[in-house]
């Protein structure tokens, strides 16, 4: 039996790792043909190569449940279009028993995608964009052009480029009072952090009044504010490629800064629950080996894969969104599609025997 299992194992998980390298591939391969047409001066086709490299990272871990969900129609298709899943059965191998062992290397792969998207990725990723963000950003005179923005107080802020170290390049700060009112903008070209104060550099002040306008420049100027060099990474990097608990600290920094965290709080639920989608997204593939898909062509599974994998996708757009406009929870947002699975799946498989 332990034989039985390492070669459909092995099968399933050849087939899975080679749908996630030819899916990777292709997307690296546009994301660097669209990145090739900002190469300049400053932002050679040396930094576009290794702003790909970086970022291969969370493409594996965006892209794990789609080929969990190919590989495993390919791998048990294969078997299937030789016979050899009715030998098993015929054997007297049962359902239940194969779906394990299917489970079994889609759980290891789940489980190296996880641990790639919580300690490999934010880290590659945070470079890569901020490598980038300064590179483009070098001759840019338009404020908040490129970058991030935030928000502390009455205080708008944006910063064209973080990097690692608690260094930022090109922060703009546009201070409000209560009644809207613009009361100065300050840019600076960079700023370190101090331990407790940010320094920054060359910097020009902006103060209105109702009688005109007043301007200062400061080579060096201290800046007290409550944001962090942890913080602003979690403005540069987008939601779903940040750490679980780097997630849970931000939207709960936005919420006590009277801001919507609903963005964080469903890419810190679609994190903790992918696995479980992973999962539920293989077992409809199971399913359709031993359901409609069991005479299939190898081309007609994959196509019924992509299908499937696009309406996941398109569902879980929907919900996430939807989760802010009506106001529930992110967390059903991010559980109903998974929910959906599991159920298709779980009764397609019931059919089948």
């Amino acid at each position: 039996m332990r034989r039985l299992d390492r070669y459909v194992g092995g099968t399933v998980l050849l087939s899975i790792l080679l749908v996630l390298a030819i899916i990777v591939g292709l997307d690296a391969l546009t994301v660097f043909i669209d990145e090739s047409q900002k190469i300049s001066e400053s932002y050679t086709f040396l930094d576009v190569s290794f702003f790909v490299l970086l970022t291969l990272p969370g493409r594996i871990y965006e892209y794990v449940p789609f080929a969990a969900l190919i590989g495993c129609l390919i791998g048990l298709g294969q078997l299937s279009s030789s016979s050899e899943i009715v030998v098993m059965r015929s054997a007297g191998v049962s359902i239940a028993r194969l779906v394990w062992i299917v489970m079994q290397p889609t759980l290891l792969v789940a489980g190296s995608g996880f641990l790639i998207g919580e300690y490999v990725a934010p880290h590659t990723e945070q470079i890569a964009q901020s490598q980038r963000a300064i590179a483009l950003s070098r001759g840019d005179e338009i404020p908040g052009s490129r970058g991030a923005w935030n928000r502390e107080g009455d205080t708008y802020m944006s910063f064209n480029a973080v990097e690692a170290g608690g260094v930022v390049h090109g922060i703009n700060l546009l201070q409000f009072d209560d009644k809207r009112q613009l009361q100065s903008a300050l840019r600076a070209e960079r700023a370190v952090f101090q331990g407790g104060f940010w320094t920054m550099e060359k910097v020009v002040e902006t103060r209105f009044a109702s009688w005109g306008t007043t301007q200062s420049k400061h080579t060096i100027l201290r800046w007290d504010t409550g944001i962090t060099p942890e913080l602003l990474t979690m403005v540069a990097v987008a939601p779903e490629y940040l750490r679980i608990v780097d997630l849970y600290r931000y939207s709960r920094y936005l919420y006590q800064q009277g801001l919507d965290s609903d963005d964080y709080r469903l890419a810190l639920w679609r994190k903790i629950l992918q696995p479980l989608a992973i999962a539920g997204l293989v077992l409809v593939a199971i399913s359709f080996i031993f359901g409609p898909l069991r005479d299939g062509t190898m081309g007609f599974r994959i196509f019924s894969g992509v299908l499937v994998g696009i309406v996941f996708r398109t569902l879980q757009d929907l919900l996430g969104p939807a989760s802010l406009v009506f106001g529930f929870s992110p967390v059903y947002a991010a559980l109903l599609p998974i929910l959906i699975c599991l159920v298709a799946g779980a009764l397609m498989l019931r059919r089948a025997r």
